[in-house]
């Protein structure tokens, strides 16, 4: 229960879902986590719940934001070892030809320059403590094409290479770097994406995607936290430049 003691954690996007719930996963193992989000609200109720907990409110796809981030973990904590870059947002549900130029910048903005900012700063941070690990929320979507959803799609297909590299650019720093790709998970972005698919029938939605998974399902932030847990942790210390679903088969197909 406490592999991760003495371990510092920073992780992005950790307001809610997937975030929130391995930032919780993190404590519990004995880490010390620096919470990442916009929204204050939530991470201020987090820190107030658990010690372990410190947070900055920031946007990750400005530099000066994500290097105060990084400084603020080490000069609050006395280091970093684990980064979970996991912050993101869906975009429209438009095809191509209708995309707005905007909201593709931003997609594109928060969820590769993000994670590329994430890197930029997180990796001197870890070798600077001998290594550790570096986990990526990427996607099913990274993986393969998903219809009207472009700059999602193509955002989480960059991240899959930026993982590549840097894991190959990390190896003799002894920082392991890997992505998680999940299938639909059960949290807000999927509430958005749903009404976006059909506004007038979301349910309808929700039923038609989770057809389209082998376990008939919608997956946990639970699940997906459990999986990062274990990349960013000492089991998996032979695991690096890899993408690891957590998508009920749904890649399978």
């Amino acid at each position: 229960m406490h592999q991760l003691h003495g371990n510092v954690a920073l992780v992005t996007g950790a307001g809610a879902g997937i975030g929130q719930t391995v930032a919780h996963g993190l404590a519990r193992a004995g880490a010390h986590v620096m919470l990442v989000d916009l929204a204050e609200g939530p991470l201020k109720a987090m820190c107030e719940q658990n010690p372990a907990f410190a947070y900055r409110c920031a946007d990750v796809s400005q530099a000066q934001q994500m290097e105060a981030c990084v400084q603020a973990t080490q000069a609050r904590f006395g280091g970093l070892d684990i980064a979970i870059l996991n912050a993101g947002i869906e975009g429209a549900v438009t095809p191509i030809t209708d995309y707005d130029e905007q909201t593709f910048d931003r997609v594109m903005a928060v969820n590769v320059r993000g994670v590329w900012l994430g890197l930029k700063y997180c990796i001197p941070a870890i070798a600077a403590r001998g290594g550790g690990s570096i986990v990526i929320t990427s996607s099913v979507a990274g993986l393969r094409g998903a219809e009207n959803m472009s700059a999602y799609c193509a955002s989480k297909h960059a991240v899959v290479g930026l993982m590549r590299t840097a894991a190959n650019e990390c190896a003799a720093l002894n920082i392991r770097v890997n992505t998680v790709n999940p299938a639909p998970i059960d949290t807000r972005m999927m509430r958005a994406l749903e009404s976006g698919f059909a506004p007038d029938a979301p349910a309808a939605a929700k039923e038609q995607i989770s057809q389209r998974i082998p376990l008939q399902r919608y997956g946990t932030p639970q699940e997906v936290a459990d999986l990062m847990l274990f990349l960013a942790g000492p089991e998996s210390r032979y695991c690096t430049g890899g993408t690891y679903t957590v998508d009920g088969g749904m890649s399978s197909r």
